[in-house]
C-alpha cells in the first residue's frame, strides 16, 4: 500500500508507516521471503496492496502515513469485522487468505444468542446439553474400548488428564466398535441443533440480523484483501444500511446436514432491489470439539460455501 517498488525493497527499507511491527516481525518477514516456499502468498499480498492504493473505493493512489497490524491481538470489545489492518486509522482490513471460515464461536453463542453480545460466556459442554443420552452412549462406548477401570463412569465427570488419554488413543480415528454408535450421536447432534436454531431464529428480523452476524456485516465498512483457490479476493463488505439500500433478505433456512461430524446447513434467499434477481447464499455449521476428541468444549465453525465475490453485500473493489 506504500508503493514501494518491490517486496524486497520494502523488507529492506521497514518502513516507518508500518506499526506494531517488532525488528523480530520484520526478520521472520525476510526469512519467509528470502526461503521461497511462500512466494505465491507474498506476491498475492502484494499484488492486494497495490490494488488498495489505486483503488478508487480505497486510497485513490494517496500513500498512507500509518498501516497498523492488529491480526495479533484478541479484540477487547465485540467487534463485528475482522479487522486485521487499519490504515490511516479509517480504512479497516480483513486479510483472507484461502479460507472459507467465517466465525468460529461457541455454539451457544451462536445457535441460542445469534451471535448477538460478547464472546467471554462460559458455556456448557454443547454435546451433553443438546444430545446427552446419546453423547453418553458414545463415552460408554469409548471407555469400555479403551480402558473402563481408569476412566469414569459419566463424561461429564473426566478430568483433564482423562480427556487427553482419550485424545492421544483415538488421534488417528474411531475404532470400528465405536462407528455406528457415534454416527448415532452425530445425526443427533446435528437434528437437535438444527431444530434449537430454528426456534432461537423465530422472526425474520431475527433470521436476517442473523445473516448479516454470519457474513460479517456490521455498522463500519471494511474491506477483504486475499485470495481463494480461483482468484484474488478483494471487496468491499456493506453495513446493513447499505445492504437494505441493495438488497432484500426473504428467507433463511437452517437444517441438519450429513457428514463426518455434527453438521447443520444454512441457505439465505435474498432478491436485488434493482434487478429482481434472487441469489442463494450457501454455507454450513461444523460442530466439534476444540481440541481432538472429548477434549474441551465443542466450537462451531461457521462456513462460506458460496464464492465470497457472489454474496450480496460483498462488493468487488473498485
Amino acid at each position: 500500500m506504500l508503493g514501494l517498488s518491490s517486496i524486497e525493497a520494502a523488507l529492506n527499507l521497514r518502513p516507518d508507516q508500518m506499526k506494531s511491527m517488532a525488528p523480530e516481525t520484520w526478520d521472520l518477514m525476510r526469512r519467509a521471503f528470502e526461503g521461497g516456499a511462500l512466494a505465491t502468498e507474498f506476491e498475492a499480498a502484494w499484488s492486494n496492496g497495490r490494488a488498495f492504493l489505486a483503488a478508487n473505493d480505497a486510497l485513490r493512489g494517496r500513500i498512507p502515513i500509518a498501516v497498523e497490524w492488529k491480526g495479533g491481538h484478541r479484540a477487547p470489545g465485540d467487534e463485528v469485522a475482522p479487522v486485521d489492518l487499519r490504515v490511516d486509522h479509517v480504512f479497516l482490513v480483513s486479510c483472507k487468505y484461502l479460507s472459507r471460515v467465517l466465525i468460529n464461536a461457541s455454539p451457544a453463542h451462536l445457535f441460542e444468542r445469534l451471535l448477538q453480545g460478547g464472546h467471554g460466556t462460559r458455556d456448557p459442554d454443547w454435546f451433553s446439553f443438546i444430545a446427552g443420552r446419546n453423547y453418553q452412549a458414545l463415552y460408554e462406548c469409548v471407555r469400555e474400548y479403551l480402558d473402563p477401570n481408569s476412566l469414569p463412569l459419566l463424561v461429564g465427570n473426566l478430568l483433564p488428564q482423562n480427556r487427553k488419554e482419550i485424545t492421544s488413543a483415538l488421534v488417528k480415528g474411531w475404532p470400528a466398535e465405536v462407528d455406528s454408535i457415534y454416527q448415532e450421536f452425530v445425526t443427533s447432534v446435528a437434528v437437535q441443533t438444527a431444530q434449537r436454531w430454528n426456534q432461537h431464529a423465530d422472526t425474520a428480523l431475527r433470521r436476517e440480523a442473523l445473516l448479516w452476524r454470519m457474513l460479517r456485516i456490521g455498522s463500519a465498512p471494511y474491506f477483504v484483501l486475499g485470495s481463494s483457490k480461483t482468484e484474488l479476493l478483494r471487496l468491499r463488505i456493506a453495513t446493513p444500511w447499505d445492504w437494505r439500500r441493495n438488497f432484500r433478505f426473504l428467507d433463511l433456512d437452517i437444517s441438519a446436514q450429513e457428514g463426518g461430524q455434527p453438521r447443520v446447513g444454512w441457505r439465505a434467499v435474498i432478491e436485488d432491489r434493482n434487478t429482481r434477481t434472487r441469489h442463494e447464499v450457501l454455507g454450513h455449521v461444523e460442530i466439534r470439539w476444540s481440541h481432538g476428541r472429548f477434549s474441551g468444549n465443542p466450537e462451531a465453525k461457521v462456513y462460506l460455501d458460496t464464492p465470497h465475490a457472489e454474496v450480496p453485500g460483498y462488493f468487488r473493489l473498485a
